[in-house]
């Protein structure tokens, strides 16, 4: 992985982020609870309540991979500001995958907050969605 930051903590922070999205697109979702704080909070496009817990929040991504079959995943221009043990990772994102018998191409904006506890970065919260209109 080329390093994307020269901030050594931005970097460590964006690997944290990669790693947790490689889980989930590559097709490993129950990896998330490597990634995911066990007080995760999610807000997706697709969920009308927000998701609250790791195992909630594991259990959307893990209904998305299993509903799609993921052909591309890509972030784009990421942004990192830190705030002591807090950090505030937001990015553009491009997928194509197949759902229900549709090829899809889309892309959207995703903003994480991550929380450094033992030693580790965890995603604390996490809300995405397509591009408007």
């Amino acid at each position: 992985m080329t390093d994307m930051f020269e901030d050594p903590v931005k970097q460590q922070v964006w690997a944290t982020l990669r790693a947790l999205n490689d889980a989930w697109t590559q097709g490993n979702p129950d990896d998330l609870r490597d990634y995911f704080h066990q007080d995760m909070v999610a807000i997706a496009a697709t969920e009308r309540r927000r998701l609250e817990g790791r195992e909630a929040c594991v259990a959307g991504w893990k209904g998305f991979v299993q509903a799609a079959k993921i052909h591309t995943w890509r972030e784009l221009a990421p942004d990192i500001r830190l705030h002591g043990n807090t950090a505030i990772v937001t990015y553009y994102y491009e997928i194509s995958f197949d759902m229900g018998g549709s090829a899809i191409e889309t892309g959207g904006r995703d903003l994480f907050v991550f929380v450094k506890e033992n030693g580790r970065w965890w995603a604390v919260a996490d809300q995405f969605s397509n591009y408007p209109g």
